[in-house]
């Protein structure tokens, strides 16, 4: 694999980490802000769309620790214990959306939350988010260790 490829692959898995820091920096902070009423309104509008978004770029985000971790199996298997560590970490993030993100989100778009129990709801939302981005922040590392042992044994 190419110092390009590996670099690439860290490039894209940050942005989408990068994207995920976002969402917990700016959008969740400006939807406890709301009214419940014009929270409901706005994730109306625009949470199929954020929906959208956040699932393209984590299917490709999650594409790429299992495509290491295939790689590494086939061809580097000194990068195998951390291409699998990275890939896990995936895993788990990926499961916190079945676990709690596609109800908690369904819920958002029924509006049928009041004040009180939406602002719990937020909070929560905010606490598995958090957690979901440290699951995102170690398999970056551990996808990043991999890739310094692929591209370091071959060249």
């Amino acid at each position: 694999m190419s110092r390009a490829l590996a670099f690439v692959l860290v490039a894209f898995f940050s942005l989408f980490l990068g994207t995920q820091i976002t969402e917990g920096c700016l959008l969740l902070p400006y939807w406890k802000s709301l009214a419940a009423t014009d929270f409901f309104e706005y994730y109306g509008l625009f949470g199929a769309r954020i929906g959208k978004f956040y699932t393209i770029l984590t299917i490709i985000a999650a594409l790429i620790p299992l495509g290491v971790t295939i790689y590494s199996l086939t061809r580097k298997q000194a990068a195998l214990a951390s291409s699998l560590c990275s890939l896990l970490f995936t895993f788990l993030f990926v499961g916190t959306f079945y676990f709690y993100f596609k109800e908690a989100n369904q819920h958002f778009f029924e509006a049928g939350l009041s004040p009180a129990q939406l602002a719990t709801e937020l909070t929560v939302w905010g606490y598995w988010h958090w957690f979901r981005v440290t699951l995102e922040m170690l398999a970056l590392i551990s996808l990043i260790m991999s890739l310094l042992v692929i591209t370091n044994n071959e060249h």
